[in-house]
């Protein structure tokens, strides 16, 4: 009987002794990769079609979430910055989604959800009942996406609208949001107002069939067949470039002034990724939930 003890305590020694070599694992974390950059690729910008409260609850309370929620202001109270996900975790904002080529872009992207109860596009390509956004509020958004791409270098062609990506489920952020003032900033591409103008006169001349435009959406990144017919898919995917680039009208039919600002889009180099910058201090701390 002492025997059989005996061989249990050592059994246990040796058991505590493993386990205490198994917690006790070093890294050696020396060296370091050069071929190697942030996970996040793609920052994704959204409308929640809700007011805050129900926002709030919605992206923490149900299966579907963003890193980021931006708020409106409301009477004295300013607009503010919610946190909702690290940035190093995945949030559920994209689903099923695509840009040249990449899919389910949740795993590889920042989400950020605007306080806005949105609208639809009417029979004749025009916004019904689209809300403005809060000037505070998308100075807020400017200055979030800054400090979003300096962390992760994200490409300019890679910050996007849900519509981008989801044109056939999705049309935010919609014609109100700013695309321009992001583009003022340096943020994304823009095509040059000389240049579009001189090549709708050209179009004006000869439009291109359809499967140019298929072709030429699919150069700017958008996942569409050339079918050479002008389907339903062919045309949520117009009017959401309508959207982003025309919001004047997006009734997601091949003119003249489309096409061009396609060509001229299609045709600009590639803007360089912002050099990297070292933020000493976070001026959205404030604002952080």
């Amino acid at each position: 009987m002492k025997m059989k003890r005996s061989a249990v305590c050592v059994m246990t020694v040796v058991a505590v002794l493993l386990g205490g070599c198994a917690t006790e694992l070093k890294v050696d974390a020396t060296y370091s990769a050069v071929s190697q950059d942030s996970r996040v690729q793609y920052l994704i910008i959204h409308f929640t079609a809700e007011d805050f409260p129900r926002s709030l609850k919605v992206l923490t309370q149900g299966p579907v979430s963003s890193h980021y929620l931006v708020s409106e202001r409301e009477g004295d109270t300013p607009a503010k910055v919610y946190q909702l996900v690290d940035e190093n975790r995945r949030a559920y904002h994209a689903g099923a989604s695509s840009w040249k080529g990449a899919t389910m872009l949740n795993a590889s992207s920042v989400g950020i959800e605007i306080v806005n109860l949105g609208g639809r596009r009417g029979a004749n390509g025009l916004g019904l009942n689209f809300q403005d956004f809060d000037p505070e509020q998308i100075d807020r958004v400017v200055e979030l996406v800054k400090q979003i791409v300096a962390r992760h270098q994200i490409k300019p062609e890679r910050i996007l609208g849900h519509s981008d990506i989801a044109p056939t489920r999705k049309n935010d952020p919609g014609p109100k949001f700013p695309w321009k003032r992001l583009a003022d900033e340096g943020l994304i591409p823009w095509p040059d107002a000389k240049a579009v103008a001189e090549q709708k006169a050209a179009y004006e001349l000869a439009l291109p069939g359809v499967t140019w435009f298929q072709e030429k959406l699919v150069k700017h990144g958008f996942t569409l067949p050339a079918t050479g017919e002008q389907d339903k898919l062919t045309t949520d995917v117009i009017s959401a470039f309508q959207q982003k680039y025309r919001p004047a009208r997006f009734d997601g039919l091949p003119d003249a002034e489309t096409a061009a600002i396609l060509d001229v889009l299609t045709s600009m180099p590639t803007m360089p990724v912002p050099a990297p910058v070292s933020v000493q201090a976070d001026p959205l701390h404030d604002y952080h939930h």
